[in-house]
């Protein structure tokens, strides 16, 4: 029989203040209860488990001792922050975590008072917190602290170094806890995980070197640029005592680690000490993803988000997907490799999303062909345009949502100078229970206005393989390939490798009273929803797949404009600026006049909730698309 836990502790706790009330020594007791109850929850409804057992002690400690929501905490990424959830109100609602209209999958203002800042892209924690520091000083809230929680491989990207910079330029007395734990989603790479790693500083010398700096301000004889001047003097002194430079006390950070971050009682008294030290300071915090549950420990990838599992045994419970299509990401992955071991031009670049996006594969057999860049989108991509500068050929795979962070590396890296580079968005469209800073609904339409670039999206694997071939030939230029989260619709998804004509659409079915353009997967759906209209009505409709956004297959549109008053387009982004727009907008310029009613994302953030789910709100699942069909053909 499953063993019931109480949680006794947790259901006296509805807010930070009802923690406040325990003493210290009740602590490691709320952690094991949050632990249990995490872990429960978990195993029947799937979210980010290691990152969030691994920040437990961390979590509760912060709100133990700053005055949470006066004192604003930052949560970067915020897959880690299902404690916070469970001890800021939210606890009997947990159980309703990324389920359509249930609690946020992560930190959200719209929900809690306690969730100071959007969370879900990483790297942001840094540059938000100061802002609320600076704004806190400049509205004279001398006793409001800020923090910001940064970790998971977060501090690899390069909005968090800009952050620092301006940290170490700007009078404030912001706090920044590095909680490293050696991962992102995949082991952290790059010289700053080693450099984590190897850090040490003497927590006794920060101790006296605190109270020593508060006696001279008291004696009047230290102000804030002599001490500043003294911190510089200082780190130096240290450094060359050490033969080692502090990377954060170089930019003027007072720095104080490493700590367990595991050991509550030990982060509650740091805390206490350093909390209302003037100026800004980095505790650096050592954690283990996974702690507490030893599948998760010993394999930290997987469990990052391990789907349904017995917490008993810590079987991941896996559906039987015998017979069924694989993952476009799968796909991917394995084409990736065939293409590479054809032609050695080919490499593969991802920001900390090997697994995720199957680059593992190639890695497996090729690794000095693959690189994991680590949390750095705007880096891949310029660095993918340095390989192709020099004749290299990078298949650069980023999910959709995140290659908004490098945009201007697109156009100006890549783009301006045609260079070879195949981008390939993984994870376009609706992405279901992660939520709006996930969904990949904009590609279409922001990389559309771009000059020189080709921008496709398969109908299927077999297209997403000729499309992958097709995009590493000679002079393609630079490629864009989207595709979804999920399965496809072919389970004999191997193919031969061809060559598409760029700018070539395909006419599905032929048809005389109405025209389906569709772009991409959800073109099944629309062929499924026409046949039911057809069936149901006794007209004719036609399909056509445009396969390419850019360059548009003129020749088709003019087709589709000659023949036909009624048009339907569907597409698995935002209708303002995308497909269906391009459609229009050829119509217009062309003379034609047809109706046409676009079928995408309406303008406004979607929630979270199964992709079905999302796809019925947004009216692009079969029967939005069936009834679209009917409503045409009824005027």
């Amino acid at each position: 029989m499953e063993q019931q836990v109480s949680h006794d502790l947790l259901k006296r706790i509805d807010s930070p203040g009802d923690l406040r009330e325990l003493p210290v020594s009740l602590l490691p007791e709320v952690c094991s209860e949050l632990r249990d109850m995490i872990i429960d929850e978990l195993s029947r409804n799937p979210g980010h488990l290691g990152s969030n057992l691994g920040s437990i002690e961390l979590t509760v400690a912060v709100h133990y001792v700053f005055n949470t929501p006066y004192d604003r905490i930052v949560w970067d990424v915020g897959h880690q922050a299902y404690s916070h959830k469970i001890l800021t109100g939210r606890r009997d609602r947990f159980c309703t975590n990324r389920k359509l209209n249930g609690l946020c999958p992560f930190p959200s203002p719209a929900e809690s008072e306690y969730d100071t800042f959007t969370c879900g892209h990483a790297s942001n924690s840094i540059s938000a917190a100061l802002g609320m520091a600076v704004a806190a000083a400049g509205k004279g809230e001398d006793d409001r602290h800020v923090v910001a929680v940064i970790g998971d491989g977060s501090m690899s990207g390069g909005l968090a170094f800009e952050g620092l910079n301006n940290v170490s330029s700007i009078p404030n007395n912001l706090l920044i806890i590095l909680n490293d734990n050696n991962m992102a989603i995949d082991r952290s790479v790059g010289g700053m995980k080693q450099y984590l790693l190897n850090l040490h500083t003497s927590e006794g010398y920060n101790r006296f070197r605190n109270l020593l700096s508060r006696k001279l301000y008291n004696w009047g004889v230290l102000n804030e640029e002599r001490r500043k001047s003294l911190i510089r003097f200082n780190n130096s002194l240290k450094s060359m005592l050490m033969q080692q430079q502090n990377i954060f006390e170089g930019l003027n950070i007072r720095y104080f680690g490493i700590v367990d971050g595991h050991d509550v009682g030990a982060l509650v008294r740091v805390l206490k000490e350093i909390k209302d030290m003037k100026g800004p300071k980095l505790l650096h915090v050592h954690t283990r993803k996974g702690k507490g549950y030893g599948p998760a420990e010993e394999s930290a990838t997987v469990w990052h988000a391990p789907g349904l599992f017995d917490k008993e045994t810590g079987e991941r419970i896996v559906k039987d997907t015998e017979g069924q299509p694989p993952l476009f990401q799968e796909v991917f992955g394995n084409t990736l490799l065939e293409l590479a071991r054809q032609n050695d031009k080919i490499v593969g670049v991802t920001p900390a999303m090997p697994t995720g996006c199957s680059m593992n594969i190639l890695m497996k057999e090729m690794p000095g062909r693959a690189f994991d860049v680590g949390i750095a989108e705007g880096h891949a991509v310029t660095f993918s345009g340095g390989m192709a500068k020099e004749g290299l050929l990078p298949f650069c795979n980023i999910y959709s949502s995140f290659m908004q962070r490098a945009y201007d590396n697109v156009i100006h890296d890549v783009a301006i100078q045609k260079l070879n580079v195949v981008l390939c968005l993984d994870r376009a469209g609706l992405v279901g229970e992660d939520g709006p800073t996930h969904h990949g609904v904009f590609d279409l339409a922001y990389l559309r206005p771009v000059p020189n670039l080709t921008i496709a999206s398969p109908y299927d694997e077999h297209e997403l393989r000729k499309l992958m071939y097709t995009a590493q030939l000679p002079g393609k230029g630079p490629f864009v390939i989207r595709y979804p989260k999920g399965r496809g619709v072919l389970v004999d998804w191997e193919c031969p490798l061809e060559k598409i004509e760029v700018g070539r659409g395909r006419k599905m079915k032929d048809g005389t009273d109405l025209a389906v353009i569709t772009l991409g997967p959800v073109g099944n759906d629309a062929a499924r929803a026409l046949a039911r209209a057809e069936q149901d009505t006794g007209l004719s409709v036609a399909h056509y797949d445009l396969r390419f956004l850019k360059p548009l297959d003129q020749d088709m549109l003019h087709e589709i404009g000659r023949n036909f008053k009624r048009i339907v387009t569907v597409e698995d982004g935002v209708l303002m600026g995308g497909m269906g727009s391009a459609v229009l907008e050829f119509m217009s310029d062309n003379g034609y006049a047809p109706n046409v009613k676009r079928l995408g994302i309406p303008d406004c953030f979607v929630q979270h909730g199964t992709v079905q789910e999302l796809r019925k709100i947004c009216g692009i699942d079969e029967t939005g698309i069936y009834n679209a069909i009917i409503q045409m053909l009824d005027q």
